[in-house]
């Protein structure tokens, strides 16, 4: 199916996508040689392409929109799509998926006992994409996750930030900082290594933790707060001896001091129990 592609192919189970940057007439008819591949080859091997299914989201700002066709019948426009059982917009804008998500977690809230672990997955799954960028989705979701500790009665006399404590974990915000720099760890020193060229410039040994990311400039805020834009500036500020541990398992068990290191002392001397474990 690959054979011959020019453009970026995203396969999952019976979905498949195509997308590249196309800023160019040539660029254009280029993307539409790839579907007309596609629908031959689909043909050739008697497998049906849902046609129905199949849309056209065209990501940024400032282009002409070019219709696409999948053989004889035209691809319809949309504003967004759900991809993986996230909303990806055409303009990158998460509100929606926030939205989504917090939903989904007040849905649960009422059919089960269980709230912490029944919930805290939604609010994690695939954050390194939808990451909230306005302050209002930030506060959506971290409203989702008190009213889960208001739930849990044994706590609910504690203030919010002593019921994480309690629970050994952190507010969504701190949550989504260490799963970003998880995420840059893999790409970075474990199994995605061969991905970081198209993500990061890497600046080995001058300074700092020697393993430094090259900070870009952006003029766009939507740009500036995506995973791999957003996640270098806190990953140079991580000592040598936290981006040099030995395997991802021994990184994970690191996000105190992450945090220590991120947010400075008076952060932890408010914990100072939680830093001696």
């Amino acid at each position: 199916m690959d054979s011959g592609i020019e453009y970026t192919r995203s396969k999952f189970a019976d979905d498949t996508k195509l997308s590249g940057v196309v800023d160019t007439l040539e660029g254009r008819d280029a993307i539409q040689r790839n579907l007309d591949r596609l629908e031959r080859r689909a043909c050739a091997n008697l497998v049906k392409i849902n046609k129905a299914k199949c849309k056209i989201v065209h990501l940024g700002w400032g282009h002409p929109k070019q219709g696409y066709r999948l053989g004889d019948a035209g691809i319809e426009s949309s504003p967004v799509e759900k991809d993986l059982r996230v909303l990806v917009d055409a303009k990158l804008n998460m509100s929606w998926q926030c939205v989504l998500a917090a939903q989904k977690d007040s849905c649960t809230l009422g059919c089960t006992k269980e709230v912490w672990p029944a919930v805290s997955p939604h609010l994690d799954y695939c954050v390194q994409l939808w990451g909230p960028q306005h302050k209002k989705d930030m506060e959506l979701l971290e409203w989702v996750q008190r009213r889960v500790m208001k739930i849990i009665r044994w706590l609910e006399h504690l203030p919010y930030e002593d019921r994480l404590r309690e629970l050994g974990s952190f507010s969504l915000e701190k949550r989504r900082l260490w799963g970003d720099l998880i995420a840059a760890f893999q790409y970075l020193k474990g199994a995605y290594r061969k991905d970081v060229e198209g993500l990061w410039s890497v600046v080995i040994g001058q300074g700092g933790n020697g393993f430094k990311l090259k900070e870009g400039r952006f003029r766009l805020d939507i740009r500036k707060k995506l995973f791999i834009v957003r996640v270098v500036r806190h990953w140079n500020r991580l000592l040598r001896e936290v981006v040099d541990a030995s395997s991802l398992e021994v990184f994970k068990l690191l996000p105190v001091i992450v945090f220590y290191i991120l947010e400075g002392r008076a952060a932890i001397q408010r914990q100072p129990d939680r830093l001696e474990k």
